[in-house]
């Protein structure tokens, strides 16, 4: 079958898929390229990666930012790290938020960092890792006003001599999180960077502070915070986000592209209804297409009656509820359309373009839940990533393969021997 539509004849391996998204890794060199401006030379960049790299596929995601001369990176669950170790990433990893007791042996096996939030973790992650045999990297977590995790600032010091007396643990950094969407342009930023300092003076006044200092992450790091300490963890930026509304927004590229297919097409009458419950009625005669894509794919249930996609070039309004696995879209008012056509859900076709950020804002969301929310089924396709600004630690590691899988051991062995 041969796929057309505004962006012309596709290959044969995307016109075997229902739903798929093109992960453009140009675009994450050149967001990552856009950070590293902003910071100075002896940061570091810590890139997160949690929940699946926001839905771009963490492996593939990980290997190329390693090219590319990241130093670290930022997960949200010990199996997300340990998914990246299984891959061939040897960098240094943080558990940014919290274990639970079982996770903890297989992280400390697997050198995984992980986040302090406590006197009884502390404890017993110097236990178990004598035990293991293990030393347990960790990094403090002071709540400076998120209020989610963290020591309170009281108690900080305290945790920190623990740390520092226990025999089997290691402090790998101190930390903060940072609330407020709008980075140092809210007031209120500024006074956690307050709270925070006085807590670094007072560790380094006696002699506790060790590892890595991180408190930036995307919003801080394009409103320019200062001081910017050892360390910046970039999230949703490098895939082409900015929370908030900052201008610099405009200097990054999205990475993800969000496509499907027609799969069927339908002459329906005026008054025929669309979807369960009926809740759209072709007001006129009209042409209904309905594409192999549902809300288990990450098109957001909330965009029925609402949303648009793109084909040939054109807006299609999306009509009647988004369900599981299909959807339906009027294409009475686009010529040609034709099964097997190319559907834009995110990304541009011609002139015409989908944000996510557009998309969050008609169903009241930010972008991080539509990106996250793309499902297993949907493929990524990997292109581009052959140039790189750098390469980090001499090792040039391979492409993942074009289904997203991770790289076969014997390769990834292969490129670090």
């Amino acid at each position: 079958m041969k796929s057309r539509g505004a962006s012309g004849i596709f290959t044969r391996a995307l016109d075997a898929y229902r739903a798929w998204a093109e992960i453009d890794l140009d675009a994450l060199t050149h967001n990552l390229t856009e950070i590293r401006a902003r910071i100075e030379p002896h940061v570091r960049v810590m890139l997160v990666v949690k929940a699946d790299a926001y839905g771009h596929g963490a492996v593939a995601i990980a290997h190329h930012a390693l090219r590319c001369g990241v130093s670290a990176f930022g997960v949200g669950t010990s199996g997300e790290a340990l998914e990246l170790r299984k891959s061939g990433v040897r960098a240094r990893i943080l558990v940014l938020g919290t274990i639970v007791d079982e996770e903890a042996s297989a992280a400390l096996r697997h050198g995984i960092e992980i986040g302090l939030h406590s006197s009884d973790r502390a404890r017993s992650l110097d236990e178990l890792a004598g035990r293991l045999g293990e030393r347990a990297r960790v990094h403090l977590k002071i709540d400076t006003g998120l209020g989610r995790l963290g020591v309170l600032p009281s108690k900080a010091l305290e945790l920190l001599e623990l740390v520092h007396a226990s025999p089997n643990l290691e402090l790998g950094g101190v930390m903060t999180h940072m609330a407020a969407a709008d980075g140092m342009n809210d007031e209120f930023t500024l006074q956690q960077l307050r709270v925070f300092e006085e807590v670094l003076a007072a560790a380094r006044e006696r002699g506790l502070l060790r590892g890595w200092v991180h408190a930036a992450n995307s919003s801080c790091i394009f409103s320019g915070i200062e001081p910017q300490y050892d360390c910046v963890r970039p999230g949703i930026s490098a895939y082409g986000v900015l929370p908030g509304t900052m201008a610099a927004a405009r200097s990054l590229q999205p990475v993800m592209s969000l496509h499907s297919q027609v799969i069927f097409l339908k002459d329906v009458p005026a008054g025929a209804k669309i979807g369960y419950s009926g809740t759209w009625t072709a007001p006129h005669a009209t042409r209904i297409a309905t594409l192999p894509v549902g809300y288990n794919d990450g098109l957001a249930w909330r965009l029925g009656n609402k949303g648009h996609v793109l084909v040939r070039g054109r807006r299609a309004p999306i009509v009647g509820r988004v369900s599981m696995d299909y959807t339906s879209i009027d294409v009475g008012h686009i010529p040609g359309v034709s099964v097997g056509d190319r559907v834009t859900i995110v990304g541009a076709q011609g002139s015409e373009c989908i944000t996510l950020e557009e998309l969050a804002q008609q169903v009241g969301t930010i972008p991080y839940e539509l990106s996250c929310a793309v499902g297993k089924r949907v493929e990524r396709i990997y292109k581009g990533g052959e140039e790189v600004p750098s390469a980090a630690n001499g090792v040039l590691f391979p492409r993942v393969a074009q289904n997203g899988r991770a790289p076969d051991e014997s390769a990834m062995h292969a490129a670090r021997t």
